[in-house]
């Protein structure tokens, strides 16, 4: 397990509030998720839908150990959507989807526990 995915990694560089509003963290429906072969570590594609005012994006996440592909689609999921897209391998990741480390150190994506309109954002 990396450190800095570890409970017990030291707290980061303290900000200010202003900072953290610049962070523009939106939840979406995955629409569609495919196999990502090409990719350094295992991990999927996603299609995430963010509402009419984002629209659909591109993600790709390394969530394959704790989420079957087939069982990802009407799932909501949280990511940053301010971020420049970033080349992964062939494709390009549009959206950060964030999540958590478990016990072994795999990705829990984060989520609400109560459906949300698409678009909504974290406050």
């Amino acid at each position: 397990m990396h450190l800095k995915h570890s409970p017990d990694a030291p707290t980061a560089e303290e900000i200010a509030f202003d900072e953290f509003l610049k962070v523009d963290i939106r939840i979406g429906t995955i629409v569609a998720a495919e196999e990502f072969p090409e990719a350094r570590n295992p991990a999927y594609k996603l299609r995430i839908d963010f509402g009419q005012a984002i629209g659909e994006k591109k993600s790709c996440a390394q969530i394959v150990t704790n989420y079957p592909i087939d069982e990802l689609p009407g799932r909501q999921v949280a990511a940053v959507v301010n971020f420049p897209p970033r080349q992964i391998g062939p494709a390009i990741s549009e959206v950060l989807t964030l999540g958590f480390a478990d016990g072994e150190g795999e990705v829990v994506m984060f989520a609400p526990d109560v459906k949300v309109p698409n678009g909504s954002r974290l406050f």
